[in-house]
This record gives structure tokens, C-alpha cells and sequence, in this order.
């Protein structure tokens, strides 16, 4: 058995492995196909809708590519299962969310894992869930920031195509190497010129004002929909599409609701300004300090060029915005 596979960055692929293809073709996995990568972004910037099965498929093939193991593949692959509707939108909903961090899915991860039939599939093909559920055992997959890992160079490069800032991964993907589990670029311009990216990626979207409003505005919607009933804390972990449904049914007859619910679809305008403000909202923010070889040593971005470790210490403060709205 075996299915062939197109993916953005990457191209036509092939996946033979038995564990993959039953974990890939698994209800928790197939999921993440109705679960928006970026969380809501669509009505900020249209057609940039790309999934979290998409970005779980990219993180286990980077690791195959790079010749990882097979339990750090099965890693890369489930890493995301227990995001909810609208991904990070969640830090944002719940109280046990944190908008700094955006770690309610990581916080979540073992419990939700053993209740999905994950565990079983891993037993029928002999893996040990506990050594698959211990990110520890995997530096190429997972590094906190500023290091490099597969999670965050997959979405990263994903992110630069669907929004148009590179046209293919292939330069940065030539220039990187797996080596003594940790990833290197072959040289310091290939490295600089990631962390650039990485850091226009970070100002214009992942921590930009329209992530802030994105991110606010489905969480005051979410949450009141759950205050009034309109949605159960379970239908968080279905899909965008059902939680949208389920609150748009009800925009007709709640005019709070509706207002919430154009707010989050960017109809209502916003701007940002501290002295007169309907919400404080922050993102969390990321910037990367690649390690690459230079004259013959492995050497960090920030070593070589010395201002970058200046843009590091702005970039690592979570991103503070003051939203105001037109009604």
C-alpha cells in the first residue's frame, strides 16, 4: 500500500511506510485537513487558507528527507493533532490559554493524544507511545526558539509560498543539513538570508496587527458563543467549518453574536491605538538564529552578525497591540 503525495514545498512524494499511511489515514490525522494552519486568516488575507494536516504531512516529510528516524518521522507527523477549530485562536478562548506563549495545544498534547486511537496504532506496528510521546527524544523535530527545528522550518517555508515572499523552498532546503541532531546551513549568506525571511514572516504575519485582530476577534466571538450556549467547549475540537456553522445559526437572532461574528470576518474596521482602545491583545513572537558553517566551524547567526543578536532580544517580546474598532 502506498499513496502518492503532492505537497507545496516539498513536491510529488511517495509514502510507503505502514505506521505513516495508518496514522495519516486515522480520523485524528484527516481532522487537521478542516483546521486552518494560521487560524482564521482567510478574511485578513484571502486565499492564504492552508491546513494543519498540510503542515503535519510537511514536518514528518522534512524529517524523512533528512534522513531522521522513524519514531522522530511518527513525531513530526503528530505533533499538531491536538489543536482545536481556528489553532492558536484557542489561546484566546480558553482561561488555560496563554497569548504570549500560544502553548494550549502543547499543554494539552499527552492527554489528548491517549484518547484518540493514536495509542493503538502505534502498539499494532511495536513502537513505544511513551518514547513517540516524549518531544525530548527529538531535537530535529522540536527546539525552543531561537533554534532551528522541522516544526518551525516547515511552516516557515509554507508560510513564505502561500503568501508569496519566495516562489520555492528549494534554495534554503539545498543549503541545509541534519547533522548530530541538530540543523545547519552550509553558510552563513544561506543562513542570514533565512533568518531575514524568518523575520518578515514574523512582522507581517505571525505577529503582525491583522494576527492580533484575527486572533482577538475569534476569541471574543468563540467566547461568547460558549457563554450563551451556542457551542459546547467539545465542539472546539471538531472542525472551523462545523464551529462556524453552529454560530453562524445563530447571528440572525443575537445582535451581539453578529457583531462578534463581523468583527472576526474584517468587516468591521480596526486600528491600533493605546489611548483609546476596546482590547489589549498580544502575539506571541518568533525570530530564528540559525546555526551555519563558517571557516570551517559551525557558528550561529548572531556570532557573525553581531546586530542580530540586538533584533533577537526585540523580536523574542510578544507583541503588544491595542485594538480599537469602528463599532
Amino acid at each position: 500500500m502506498a499513496i502518492n503525495y503532492i505537497d507545496r514545498v516539498y513536491g510529488e512524494v511517495k509514502i510507503t511506510d505502514s505506521v505513516i499511511l495508518d496514522l495519516i489515514n486515522c480520523d485524528t490525522l484527516q481532522r487537521l485537513k478542516e483546521i486552518d494552519q494560521a487560524g482564521y486568516f482567510e478574511p485578513f488575507y484571502p486565499n492564504t487558507k492552508h491546513s494543519r494536516f498540510e503542515h503535519s504531512i510537511g514536518d514528518y516529510l522534512l524529517l524523512k528527507n533528512y534522513g531522521a528516524s522513524i519514531e522522530e518521522q511518527i513525531s513530526g507527523l503528530i505533533h499538531d493533532v491536538s489543536h482545536s477549530a481556528f489553532s492558536h485562536c484557542i489561546d484566546y478562548v480558553l482561561d488555560g490559554g496563554s497569548q504570549e506563549k500560544h502553548c494550549y495545544q502543547d499543554d494539552i498534547f499527552k492527554n489528548f493524544v491517549l484518547k484518540t486511537e493514536i495509542p493503538e496504532i502505534l502498539k499494532k506496528h511495536n513502537f513505544d507511545l511513551d518514547y513517540i510521546l516524549d518531544e525530548s527524544n527529538f531535537p530535529l523535530q522540536e527546539k525552543d526558539l531561537p533554534d532551528l527545528c522541522a516544526d518551525r522550518i516547515d511552516y516557515s517555508l509554507r508560510t513564505a509560498i502561500v503568501f508569496g515572499e519566495i516562489d520555492g523552498a528549494e534554495y534554503f532546503l539545498n543549503k541545509l543539513l541534519a547533522k548530530n541532531n541538530k540543523w545547519i546551513f552550509r553558510n552563513f549568506e544561506s543562513a542570514q538570508k533565512y533568518a531575514e525571511l524568518f523575520l518578515k514572516l514574523n512582522k507581517s504575519y505571525f505577529s503582525g496587527i491583522e494576527s492580533a485582530a484575527m486572533f482577538q476577534t475569534v476569541g471574543d466571538c468563540l467566547k461568547y458563543a460558549l457563554s450563551e450556549k451556542y457551542i459546547l467547549e467539545k465542539d472546539l475540537y471538531s472542525t472551523d467549518r462545523e464551529v462556524l456553522d453552529k454560530v453562524k445559526s445563530k447571528i440572525n437572532t443575537d445582535p451581539k453574536l453578529k457583531l462578534l461574528f463581523d468583527r472576526m470576518n474584517n468587516k468591521v474596521g480596526f486600528k491600533n491605538d493605546p489611548n483609546n482602545y476596546d482590547a489589549k491583545v498580544f502575539c506571541k513572537s518568533r525570530i530564528v538564529d540559525p546555526l551555519c558553517m563558517h571557516n570551517s566551524k559551525i557558528k550561529r547567526v548572531s556570532e557573525i552578525n553581531l546586530g542580530w543578536k540586538d533584533i533577537m532580544i526585540e523580536e523574542l517580546k510578544p507583541k503588544e497591540y491595542f485594538l480599537k474598532f469602528e463599532k
